[in-house]
């Protein structure tokens, strides 16, 4: 990391990778989209970290993605930021210090909230050829259902059909439920905060954002290997991260005329 003049034009885009705490007159030593420098743009206690950019669009290709990514993992191993999502481009310098003053106050209460910490992440996901079938073995209603519905010879009404498919997604609901209390149970006296996911795919048991110290990490990562201990074979626990708090802020941003951002996305 080196000291550099902050860019006092105002024309030309600017890539916003994350916001963070005031970081006047500072370039980074990484290259961002399309290998341009990274630097900071400041305003009173917050800054943005910025990269130049000549379009008003990026395309989510894997160089643009991956040189992204990079950027935002190389700012989480000096400090906390914000991150924004990918795509984010202002059209201007002055666009960006214009989003900056107008939300300083609110950007500096979020930032000292995140201060410190990382996000971690963790799926939880049924592991079985057939996850009807599975449920049809475990739940003995379930099973007496499905025989009257599709046993025999005779051909199911759709009502029957809709009524089992319900009954099934119930069954699941209940145990997703049931699993979550036992992983939250571990896992929250380690975090700082669980954000979970309410929209899990077919075979997802729960998919968690959990806030952690940095300090304390590997006693999350105890947590979870201790959680994993409570479920059989059945059951793949993927742990992941740490990663930048994408899922702990929330705040609407007025970056460019009539558009408004949300951070993080």
């Amino acid at each position: 990391m080196s000291e550099v003049s902050e860019p006092n034009h105002l024309t030309g885009g600017k890539y916003i990778y994350a916001l963070a705490q005031s970081a006047a007159g500072r370039t980074y030593d990484i290259c961002g989209i399309d290998k341009e420098a990274v630097h900071a743009i400041c305003h009173g206690s917050v800054s943005a970290v910025v990269s130049n950019c000549g379009r008003q669009k990026i395309r989510p290709e894997r160089a643009h993605l991956i040189a992204h990514k990079e950027v935002l993992r190389q700012l989480m191993l000096e400090s906390t930021v914000l991150p924004m999502a990918f795509g984010t481009v202002a059209d201007n310098l002055k666009a960006v210090r214009r989003m900056l003053s107008k939300s300083e106050a609110t950007l500096r209460e979020k930032l000292k909230y995140v201060e410190g910490k990382v996000e971690m992440g963790l799926r939880v996901v049924w592991d079985v050829p057939n996850i009807f079938e599975y449920f049809v073995g475990n739940h003995p209603d379930l099973r007496a259902t499905r025989d009257q519905v599709l046993g025999g010879n005779r051909v199911p009404r759709q009502a029957e059909k809709i009524e089992l498919g319900a009954m099934f997604e119930r069954v699941m609901n209940e145990d997703r439920e049931a699993h979550f209390a036992t992983i939250e149970g571990v896992l929250a006296p380690v975090c700082v905060d669980l954000n979970r996911s309410r929209s899990p795919k077919l075979n997802e048991v729960v998919k968690l954002s959990c806030l952690v110290k940095r300090d304390r990490q590997k006693e999350l990562e105890d947590a979870v290997f201790a959680a994993a201990r409570q479920f059989d074979n059945n059951f793949i626990f993927d742990f992941n991260g740490p990663w930048a708090p994408h899922n702990f802020v929330e705040m609407d941003l007025q970056l460019n005329p009539r558009k408004a951002i949300a951070i993080p996305c």
